[in-house]
């Protein structure tokens, strides 16, 4: 009888079933008790996270309840918590893989809406990191890029506020539009693509109005200054 669970130095007791509402009621409980990111809860820090993301997969596909437990305690914002924290980028990274299996994985459109309703995932995109972290720059911009995956016309009331005039999914993103890493380039131009896509004239014309010029104009001088390095590459190997 008591062998279904085992202690650990968190204190709890801790369900030997990973995929069970009863694990992820474990697992809020070792957040709740851990809310001050030290050096001595990192590492349980992060292997949490990594199991929330993981539960909250299966609870997508096979237990309403383990979501709905998610939003009533409202986890998001322990996450919120831990970054406005000087957390290290061992934490930050762990978050935002998190983050990114989480929305990458998540198939059922009610868990989605109600993961987006509370604002907290754009309170997350204008959080600033540590970008001179290229791990932390990596799974940022992949975070991003997975959500402009799911952007359609019902989801983008979510990213964007006609109200106050704010896109931060997109503004934030086409701030790294030269930068120096291919990846982060090639991420940023598939994601507002992802946003070109969808038809919704209010937020196409906030675009249009508010960031088109100086985007576009940037990626052509961007283009024009590869024309030229590749231009001169070829006339040197000619000579």
């Amino acid at each position: 009888m008591f062998r279904s669970r085992s202690w650990f130095g968190s204190g709890l007791w801790k369900p030997k079933n990973p995929h069970s509402l009863e694990h992820l009621k474990y697992l809020y409980n070792v957040l709740s008790k851990n809310q001050v990111v030290s050096e001595n809860n990192r590492g349980l820090l992060v292997e949490t996270l990594r199991s929330i993301a993981e539960i909250l997969i299966w609870g997508d596909q096979n237990d309403s309840s383990v979501f709905d437990f998610f939003l009533e305690k409202n986890m998001l914002s322990f996450f919120l918590k831990i970054m406005k924290q000087k957390c290290g980028s061992y934490v930050c990274v762990q978050l935002l893989q998190t983050l990114n299996i989480l929305f990458e994985n998540i198939r059922n459109e009610t868990s989605l809406y109600y993961l987006l309703s509370n604002n907290h995932v754009n309170s997350i995109i204008v959080h600033k990191f540590d970008f001179s972290d290229e791990e932390v720059m990596a799974y940022y911009i992949s975070f991003l890029k997975t959500l402009s995956l799911k952007l359609n016309t019902h989801t983008i009331h979510f990213f964007y506020n006609e109200h106050t005039n704010d896109f931060p999914l997109y503004t934030e993103a086409i701030k790294f539009f030269n930068h120096q890493e291919s990846m982060v380039r090639i991420a940023v131009r598939t994601l507002t693509l992802n946003v070109y896509r969808v038809d919704d004239k209010s937020m196409l014309k906030f675009i249009g109005d508010k960031t088109a010029a100086p985007y576009f104009s940037n990626l052509v001088w961007f283009i024009g200054s590869h024309v030229l390095e590749l231009d001169a590459c070829v006339r040197n190997d000619a000579e």
